[in-house]
């Protein structure tokens, strides 16, 4: 959608939620109506199966999801143009405190699922293993060639990530660059406009390492699509406890690993399966928040307590992340 007519349809959204909103809505009832989200474009996957659930579920309630940045997803709901953002952090005091002086807004936040931020490289290369220290040089620039990580191949190391206001790209900067450094100071980095580019990308270039969220890797979801949405939402229904979700064999998902004292300085490394999330025996993991400002008889405010109710969550088991509100059984994966 192009970025000129954005604004005419989030103002049309918005009043059509309003003039939808005004019957008070009882305790396990749903509103009717429409109304826009924006979330990091990292999370597109995941956000697609549940407004597409739950709009067949509720086939009054419309939701209009905008795939953005991060920081473009904070400034549309500080504007308060959007009443709801999937981002990977909470709101600052300052900013829950601004949306109830300015708008008279009160913020709910949940932390929905718990990512984990994948490297993936090329069917064709050998490297199957980094440590967090190798990440971090790979990062910095330290380590520029393949030579540096396996066999004799002096190519330069490919760097790709989706956009440089992506989650994503945040967690990876605080993480791993000093102070006010920026991923395109490596002149092997290379953006992309999402995250699907950088599976393209990766697809085609041995060369490459890509950057992105699990929560594009999951084949479980990918195999739900071609299953009618129906039988979708039975099976998102059915109370069972199982979590395990598999993972792409398109392209190599590297295990990373994390030597320190309180492991005894294991070299053991982790692929981002949701046991290893679960465990924390995968080092590259963050917290993902749905963060509302809708009132309680609003499409949005159903849209919110289905994401973070037992359907919402079970949704979240198909993508690869692991489900922040749901019951989890460790399954030992090789």
């Amino acid at each position: 959608m192009k970025l000129k007519s954005l604004a005419v349809v989030v103002a049309g959204a918005a009043m059509l939620a309003a003039a939808t909103a005004c019957t008070p809505v009882k305790k396990g009832e749903y509103a009717k109506g429409s109304a826009t989200i924006f979330c990091d474009d990292g999370f597109r996957n995941i956000l697609d199966e549940e407004v597409q659930v739950f709009e067949f579920s509720y086939p009054d309630a419309s939701i209009i999801p905008f795939y953005v940045s991060e920081q473009e997803a904070v400034d549309t709901f500080l504007a308060d143009k959007t009443q709801a953002i999937i981002i990977t952090r909470e709101l600052t005091k300052d900013e829950v405190k601004y949306m109830k002086s300015k708008f008279k807004r009160v913020v709910k936040q949940n932390c929905i699922a718990v990512d984990a931020v994948a490297l993936i490289t090329n069917k064709k290369n050998p490297v199957q293993q980094l440590s967090l220290q190798e990440v971090g040089d790979i990062m910095s620039g330290k380590i520029s060639r393949w030579s540096q990580l396996a066999g004799a191949d002096s190519t330069a190391i490919k760097l790709v990530f989706d956009n440089a206001g992506s989650s994503t790209v945040s967690y990876m900067r605080e993480r791993f660059l000093p102070k006010d450094a920026k991923m395109s100071d490596n002149k092997n980095a290379y953006a992309q406009n999402n995250n699907a580019q950088v599976v393209d990308v990766v697809k085609k270039d041995p060369n490459a390492i890509g950057i992105i969220s699990v929560s594009w890797l999951g084949d479980n979801l990918e195999k739900a699509k071609n299953v009618p949405v129906d039988r979708r939402v039975e099976d998102y229904n059915a109370q069972n406890d199982t979590i395990a979700s598999e993972l792409t064999t398109e392209v190599n998902i590297l295990k990373v690993s994390n030597p320190t004292e309180a492991n005894d300085f294991s070299p053991m490394g982790y692929k981002p399966y949701q046991a290893y999330i679960y465990s924390g025996e995968y080092p590259l993991y963050r917290k993902v928040y749905m963060i509302s400002s809708a009132s309680n008889s609003t499409v949005l405010h159903s849209f919110y307590t289905f994401v973070t109710g037992f359907v919402g969550q079970k949704i979240i088991t198909k993508t690869g992340i692991l489900p922040f509100h749901f019951p989890q059984r460790v399954v030992n994966l090789q």
